[in-house]
């Protein structure tokens, strides 16, 4: 056993662990450059807590242990801002810029003006007090005059430094926010534990602060910008030099705040941001277009409610109002039900929103969502729209409530919708909305890579009959096609070649394109390796299944309940009869394992190859390609246009491999 270290020892060692972590949540948090591994950095905070226990006397507020309070808050004090939190005005186009400039330029006639143009994040103004360099009170922005003392919260954020290299008083200004990772999070545990959805990431994290128990708080993944700073008896010359200042000190601030000198320049930046705004982690809404000069701000002074000179410039709404026209059920691939609202056409983002998905049943009743009513829909670094809420008092008693079906809408079977889930399902293989589908994602690159069976065709081939269920495709004939409409001579020819090519793909296409639910290609890959052939897989012995790595029960349970079907039995034995291999080639062996458990992510366009081809060259050699980064994440395989996710692999510290890296990593031996 380690001897219990002297008081003094205990300081020393205290001081230094303070020391390294700070420096390390700084390397994270604001310069996405991380230079120890999580490990690592929770091996120093654990030593901390425990020398800390030791010795209490030695707990100081600025420590990192004591970012999260121990006692939950009994509510929020009111406090007065030392000068006001002024709103923005805001404008909405070129021409009304330019009227913002045309009053600054008349009240300083022949003045060289700069500005400085920042991201609007759509956050939670804060108001941060440090004296004698310690962090000592946070302050909601409030109505401007009078914010809640939140610093017990706001304490929780990590970006945020409990202790500065300044003596004098400071108070720093920005904007506490939710990045859309964390939000989703939190969305996604208040779904599962059926508690109300917050509606975007500023209402979640304005949420989050006001929580009267840190600790929650502290879970929630809060960030925050800081913009301006305010020393005792030191004033900066410019914005551009607060936000220097700043930096200096150790907060974090936006990277992407421009120098400008022309309200072209401005209009640049501003396209450019509302183009990449779905790249960002954050919700903004617009840019703030700042006098960079102090003392011309000083002379353009403010009225009562905004500053003279500042001004939003709004990109285009994320949030919409409109109508629901209709509710409709549509059948996916695998029998769900999915109810979407048919919405009266509205721009939203710069598109046009007419349908949004309203997920399920139970999210119907609890949203108490009608045909007629109308909605606030959403499209927040989200692709596929949402409806947030209902306007219930909009309603006119026209409003009609939505029954959901018992039967498929499309071929008439009785639902079956499983204990424990929230979606209901149409059983019933020969569903033409099942089929199509299922044929579409037969053919499909991943699976039997069928070239040209396409939307069209696959319609065209179902209404015609031509094809009832899958294995219709392997006795089509040319006279079948000769009658179908675009299709000529060459391209049925080519397309009856491609699906007499498809009987000999491997067991692990055939294995996914069966479609089984939640057996991906990976998930195929590592079934087909293990049981060789088809006839071990249809009848799999629960307790081997359990024990395949990387399958897990939820897995299982579909594989078992897949196999128990007849149809699905038939379906195999006809697709036998039709000559599909349905055993394991050693072709598809790996040709090496030297990437074995190696994860991947790939983002951005490679020159040399298509993502496919990348992702089955890296299972080849044993790596898993997944779609999201996490920590787990050994690669980001980074081609042209990366997007987001080249910062977010930065900020947790993950390998990068441009192109040249990639082929050589994966170059044969």
């Amino acid at each position: 056993m380690n001897p219990t270290p002297s008081l003094q020892q205990a300081k020393t060692r205290i001081k230094q662990l303070r020391k390294e972590i700070i420096y390390h949540e700084k390397k994270y948090y604001l310069d996405n450059n991380p230079q120890v591994a999580d490990f690592e950095f929770d091996s120093l905070m654990l030593e901390l807590r425990k020398m800390e226990e030791k010795f209490p006397e030695l707990i100081t507020p600025e420590s990192p242990t004591q970012r999260v309070g121990e006692q939950p808050l009994e509510g929020f004090a009111s406090i007065k801002h030392s000068t006001p939190m002024l709103s923005l005005d805001n404008c909405y186009n070129s021409k009304e810029l330019k009227k913002f400039e045309e009053k600054i330029k008349k009240n300083l006639p022949s003045q060289k003006i700069e500005y400085i143009t920042e991201l609007k994040i759509d956050g939670l103004g804060i108001s941060i007090i440090y004296r004698d360099g310690k962090f000592t009170r946070a302050v909601t922005r409030g109505d401007g005059i009078r914010g809640d003392d939140v610093t017990a919260n706001v304490k929780t954020i990590k970006s945020l430094p409990l202790a500065i290299p300044e003596n004098n008083d400071v108070e720093v200004r920005g904007e506490i926010y939710l990045p859309f990772h964390s939000f989703q999070k939190i969305n996604h545990t208040r779904s599962e534990k059926n508690e109300p959805l917050f509606a975007n990431p500023r209402n979640a994290a304005a949420g989050s602060i006001r929580l009267l128990d840190p600790k929650i708080v502290a879970a929630r993944g809060l960030d925050v910008f800081l913009y301006s700073v305010y020393i005792e008896e030191q004033e900066q010359e410019s914005q551009w030099d607060n936000l220097k200042k700043l930096k200096a000190l150790g907060f974090k601030t936006n990277p992407l705040s421009r120098l400008s000198l022309s309200l072209e320049e401005i209009m640049k930046v501003y396209e450019e941001w509302q183009k990449s705004r779905d790249n960002f982690d954050y919700d903004v809404d617009g840019i703030v277009i700042k006098v960079n000069n102090v003392e011309q701000q000083k002379i353009l002074g403010q009225t009562s409610k905004f500053p003279r000179w500042a001004i939003s410039l709004k990109f285009a709404a994320r949030q919409a109002t409109t109508k629901i026209n209709d509710i409709v059920i549509q059948v996916g691939r695998t029998g769900a039900l999915t109810p979407v609202a048919y919405l009266e056409p509205v721009k939203l983002s710069g598109i046009t929103i007419s349908r949004a998905t309203l997920h399920n049943e139970e999210e119907i009743k609890r949203k108490d969502i009608r045909k007629g009513d109308t909605v606030l829909i959403e499209r927040s670094g989200d692709v596929i729209p949402k409806i947030v809420s209902v306007m219930k008092e909009k309603r006119t008693g026209q409003e009609k409530i939505f029954t959901f079906p018992s039967y498929c809408p499309v071929c008439q079977t009785k639902i079956f919708k499983p204990k424990e889930e929230k979606v209901s399902r149409c059983i019933n293989p020969s569903c033409p909305a099942i089929m199509r589908k299922s044929l579409l994602h037969f053919a499909s690159r991943r699976a039997m890579n069928i070239e040209g069976l396409g939307d069209a065709l696959v319609d065209q081939l179902i209404n015609e009959k031509l094809v009832t269920e899958i294995p219709d495709l392997y006795s089509l004939r040319l006279k079948d096609l000769d009658k179908l409409e675009r299709m000529g001579r060459k391209s049925s020819l080519n397309l009856l070649d491609e699906i007499k090519k498809s009987k000999n793909q491997d067991l692990f296409r055939v294995i996914f394109a069966l479609g089984i639910r939640y057996v991906g290609d990976r998930t195929a890959k590592i079934l087909a390796s293990h049981y060789k052939n088809i006839k071990k897989l249809t009848e799999p012995e629960p307790e081997e299944l359990f024990a395949i790595k990387d399958i897990g029960p939820k897995v299982s349970e579909s594989i078992i309940f897949f196999f128990k079907q007849p149809e699905n039995i038939k379906l195999i034995q006809k697709l036998k009869t039709a000559g599909l291999n349905f055993s394991s080639l050693e072709s598809s062996t790996r040709e090496d394992t030297y990437l074995n458990g190696k994860l991947f992510v790939l983002t951005g366009s490679l020159s040399s190859m298509t993502r496919e081809q990348a992702k089955e060259k890296i299972e080849n050699l044993g790596g898993i390609v997944t779609s999201s980064l996490s920590r787990k994440t050994n690669y980001l395989v980074a081609g042209s246009a990366p997007g987001s996710k080249l910062q977010k692999a930065q900020k947790l510290g993950t390998a990068t491999l441009i192109e040249s890296k990639f082929l050589d990593l994966i170059k044969e031996k």
